[in-house]
């Protein structure tokens, strides 16, 4: 069978191993050709073609449920449920979704995006299922990076509370998260490893002794204690961990052996109770390169499959804002050894895998723990350290009681940097960081500021970590717009002061962050219409400079703001409220991101959506101006005009 064929996975039941493993390669070769073509998820996905193949050979997919955590993980998963003839247009507009979607198939049982989920999410259908008096299989695929989530840990701690509740949690053990992972538990998963696979020396040990003449066939309970016994002494003796929380487990299985891995988990669906089954993988398996590279080849852009090398760009281009950010914090952090860069599994996405190389003694990994990431920087901050904190604006979401009663309320210096703020493009709406003005906004003694290009982030981190308080400062996914960096001097900006570009007597634009030159760019092309700008950068959005935004104001007499981020109480609803507190009651016509979800696009393709490039936004103001008539200025002038006929 070839793998176009399949619309349902059901049609993998009854097909041998041999044939399986044909379209295990099969898989390997749609996987590595798309992804090639058109970037996305290589590594994890590559990793479990065969533990996704064995897992569907013992479940029903018509009534089972299976939670796949973090989702990038489940590409094989989507070509076997009726996806691979529009696989090829995976993360693109209106094509197939990078991540699990619900309403993209009914075998997306759920949405993934974050890590960390599976297990309570299957947990809970397992629950759910025992109170309608269903009965079906529910299935939690995660892998061993995600388990150092605090979530994953208290989803197990309450499934091992639960005896009776059937459950299967898959540890998908790849030795790796995004970069390696870190802690204890990663330790322990490697000693485990390395063990021999101690469910099934236990049950060999039980089917010898149900042969004895003596037992009829029958495992008295008392040599059933002495075995539980046996299988403790052979874990190692770190503690049968699982086991003691009260899930049985079961491995380590090799992850590429799809006969075990049919055997393993045709057992564990027999067993009464939570059971976690340890798979070893290899992360980016089949493919020479990722299994040499993980962490480069956890995700690509285009790429060579022959070389293995991302294809070259027609021209060059200027830093990403994460290597400005990582690269002036290096400089920062030599000069200064109080300064300290924390990241959350993810070095090389912000940045900070540059100070980890240079200075790896001011530099901690805390694994996918954003929450313990926060509070550990509090704590180092009570104790006269500078920590600097670079999550992914998405994931900062997870630990917003931690910024707000850990750092917020105690006024402790901590820096953030929210990396892949605004609209980041293939990931689509689990991965968009659309919310954190409006989430950082109400957040108790926080400075919150977006430079407006790389040169300016250099100044801004200089100025966050001179400020006697927490700060947090967002950034954009990609490139800078190219203006020159410095290599030292940065010199600080005056805190909660913005700055005037352009001076204008028709329109006040007042834009924050990457929204700045788009500004710059519609009020040139107003001026195409005889209608002069004035544009400021806002820098701030807390504290809001209101002695330069409201002489503004009113003498323009219409205000306009700009934002990448949601309108719902975002930046353009902070400027409102700055109005119409100081009684500056002045019509405000506000761009950002509306109440709605940015699907994976292009960036410039999810702009366009959303009516944010300048065209669109020098039409949109053009047409109100028609609507509800012109400025006070621009009618003085046109009355001036008029009268010089």
């Amino acid at each position: 069978m070839h793998i176009s064929q399949l619309q349902h996975p059901n049609q993998l039941h009854g097909l041998t191993v041999p044939e399986l493993e044909q379209v295990a390669r099969q898989i390997r070769e749609k996987h590595l050709q798309t992804v090639s073509t058109s970037g996305g998820h290589l590594g994890p996905g590559l990793g479990v073609v065969e533990l996704t193949l064995a897992l569907y050979q013992t479940l029903n997919l018509d009534q089972d449920r299976v939670c796949w955590d973090v989702g990038h993980q489940a590409y094989p998963h989507k070509l076997i449920t009726g996806r691979y003839h529009r696989f090829h247009t995976l993360r693109q507009k209106k094509g197939v979704a990078g991540y699990l979607k619900r309403s993209e198939s009914p075998f997306d049982h759920f949405g993934a995006g974050h890590a960390s989920t599976s297990i309570s999410a299957a947990l809970g259908m397992a629950l759910a299922r025992d109170c309608k008096g269903e009965d079906y299989k529910c299935v939690a695929v995660i892998g061993d990076g995600a388990l150092t989530g605090g979530m994953a840990l208290e989803a197990i701690n309450h499934a091992g509370h639960l005896p009776k509740t059937r459950l299967l949690v898959v540890l998908n053990d790849n030795d790796m998260s995004i970069s390696p992972p870190v802690g204890a538990l990663s330790g322990y998963l490697n000693r485990l490893r390395l063990s021999p696979p101690i469910q099934f020396l236990s049950d060999s040990m039980e089917e010898s002794m149900r042969h004895l003449p003596f037992l009829g066939g029958e495992l008295p309970p008392e040599l059933s204690r002495i075995k539980e016994g046996m299988k403790r002494l052979a874990v190692p003796k770190v503690g049968a961990v699982f086991e003691e929380l009260g899930l049985t487990y079961m491995g380590p299985i090799d992850g590429h052996d799809i006969s075990a891995m049919i055997r393993t988990f045709t057992a564990a669906h027999n067993c009464e109770g939570p059971v976690m089954v340890h798979v070893a993988t290899t992360k980016g398996k089949g493919y020479a390169y990722a299994e040499a590279d993980k962490v480069g080849y956890h995700a690509q852009s285009s790429f060579d499959l022959a070389s293995g090398k991302a294809k070259p760009s027609a021209k060059p281009k200027p830093p990403s804002y994460s290597k400005v950010f990582g690269s002036t914090l290096v400089r920062i952090a030599e000069h200064n050894p109080r300064v300290v860069g924390i990241t959350a599994a993810m070095a090389t996405g912000t940045g900070l895998d540059l100070l980890q190389k240079a200075l790896p003694d001011q530099y901690v990994d805390v694994g996918i723990a954003e929450q313990h990431a926060v509070t550990l920087s509090a704590g180092m901050a009570a104790e006269g350290l500078r920590p600097v904190v670079a999550i992914y604006s998405t994931f900062l979401q997870r630990a917003y009681d931690q910024v707000i009663h850990d750092v917020g309320i105690q006024k402790l210096p901590v820096v953030f940097v929210l990396d892949r703020a605004g609209v980041v493009g293939a990931d689509g709406p689990t991965h968009q960081g659309q919310y954190d003005i409006s989430y950082l906004r109400a957040v108790p003694n926080f400075t919150v500021m977006a430079p407006k290009d790389e040169g300016e982030l250099q100044r801004m981190l200089v100025t966050a970590l001179a400020h006697d308080g927490p700060v947090a400062i967002r950034i954009p996914r990609g490139n800078g717009v190219g203006v020159p960096l410095l290599e030292d001097g940065w010199q600080p900006l005056e805190m909660g002061c913005g700055e005037q570009l352009l001076a204008g007597d028709d329109l006040l634009i007042v834009a924050y962050g990457t929204m700045v030159k788009p500004a710059m760019d519609t009020a040139g092309l107003l001026q195409e219409h005889g209608i002069h700008a004035a544009v400021v950068n806002a820098r701030f959005l807390r504290p809001m400079d209101q002695d330069l935004l409201l002489p503004l104001a009113r003498h323009c007499g219409r205000v306009v703001t700009m934002e990448e981020g949601t309108l719902l109480g975002g930046f353009g609803s902070a400027v409102l409220e700055l109005l119409q507190d100081n009684d500056c009651l002045v019509p405000v016509q506000r761009f950002g991101i509306p109440d709605r979800l940015v699907d994976h696009a292009k960036p410039q393709e999810s702009l366009e959506d959303l009516g944010l490039t300048a065209p669109q936004m020098t039409d949109a103001v053009l047409t109100r101006l028609a609507v509800r008539g012109l400025t006070p200025a621009v009618q003085a002038k046109r009355q001036q005009a008029m009268a010089s006929i």
